[in-house]
C-alpha cells in the first residue's frame, strides 16, 4: 500500500511538472510569435506604405537590404512561435519535434557565424577595407555591388573613404576618374526643399577641403555602432541561453508525452 501511494504520489509530481513545462513553453512561444508578428507587420507596413517612406528606403541600399532582414526575421519567429505554442498546448510530438529541429538548426548556423566571424576577424582591419577600396572601388557605378554600396556607406555616414579622402591616391577610381580626387558620395550635401543637394560638386570633386567630408568612413562608422555592438553582444548571448532552454523544454515535453 504504501509503495502504491509512493508510486501514485511520484506519477503526480511528474504530471505536475510536466504541466508546468507545458505552460512555461507556451508563454515563451506565445511571445516569440507577438514578436514575429510585430516584425512582419513592420516589414509589410514599410513596402507598402502610402505615404512615401517606401521611396525612402527604396534610395537608400543599406535601408532596402534591412527591411528584408527584418522580413527575414520576422517570418523565422512568427513560424518558431506558432510551432512551440501548438506543440505545447496540444502535446503534439511531432511537432514538439519539429520545433526542436528548427531551434537546433538555428543554433547551429549561430555558432557557426560566430566561429566564422572569430577566424576572420584580421579581415575586419582599416588595412583590409583599404586595399579592397584602392584596388576594387570605381566610382559612381550603380552596376558593381561593391562600390554602390561603398556610395551607400559614404552618403548614409557623411564620411569618405576608409581613413580619409586620402585613400583614393593611387586607387582603381583615381585610374578611371582621371579628373576628380574624390568620388561624388564624398561631397557635402545639404537640405533644399526636402531633397538633398550637393553643396558644390565641382569644387568638391576637384579636391577642395571646404567641400568635402574628410572624416573616414571606418571611424564614422565604428562611432555610430559601438553602442549597438554592446546591445547586440548581450542580446546574443540572451538568445543562445533562450534557444538552449527551448531546446530543452521541447525535448523534456517530447519525452514526457504518454
Amino acid at each position: 500500500m504504501g509503495q502504491g501511494e509512493a508510486s501514485a504520489r511520484g506519477t503526480t509530481m511528474e504530471g505536475d511538472c510536466l504541466s508546468c513545462i507545458k505552460y512555461l513553453m507556451f508563454v515563451f512561444n506565445f511571445l516569440i510569435f507577438l514578436g514575429g508578428s510585430f516584425l512582419l507587420g513592420v516589414g509589410v507596413w514599410v513596402l507598402v506604405d502610402p505615404t512615401g517612406f517606401r521611396e525612402i528606403v527604396a534610395a537608400n541600399p543599406l535601408l532596402f537590404t534591412g527591411v528584408y532582414i527584418i522580413l527575414g526575421m520576422g517570418s523565422m519567429l512568427f513560424l518558431l512561435g506558432f510551432l512551440g505554442c501548438c506543440g505545447a498546448i496540444r502535446e503534439n510530438k511531432c511537432l514538439l519535434l519539429f520545433f526542436f529541429m528548427l531551434i537546433l538548426l538555428i543554433f547551429l548556423a549561430e555558432l557557426a557565424a560566430a566561429i566564422l566571424a572569430f577566424i576572420f576577424r584580421e579581415h575586419l582591419t582599416r588595412e583590409y577595407f583599404t586595399k579592397e577600396l584602392k584596388r576594387h572601388y570605381q566610382g559612381y557605378n550603380n552596376s558593381d555591388v561593391f562600390t554602390s554600396t561603398w556610395n551607400a556607406i559614404m552618403t548614409t555616414f557623411d564620411c569618405c573613404g576608409v581613413n580619409s579622402p586620402e585613400d583614393f591616391k593611387d586607387s582603381l577610381f583615381r585610374v578611371i576618374n582621371q579628373n576628380q580626387m574624390v568620388p561624388e558620395a564624398c561631397c557635402q550635401r545639404t537640405s533644399q526643399s526636402g531633397e538633398l543637394a550637393y553643396i558644390s560638386q565641382d569644387q568638391c570633386l576637384s579636391g577642395n577641403m571646404m567641400f568635402r567630408n574628410n572624416k573616414g568612413c571606418y571611424s564614422a562608422v565604428v562611432d555610430y555602432f559601438e553602442l549597438y555592438i554592446y546591445v547586440a553582444g548581450a542580446l546574443a548571448i540572451v538568445v543562445l541561453t533562450i534557444e538552449l532552454f527551448a531546446m530543452v523544454f521541447a525535448m523534456c515535453l517530447f519525452r514526457g508525452i504518454q
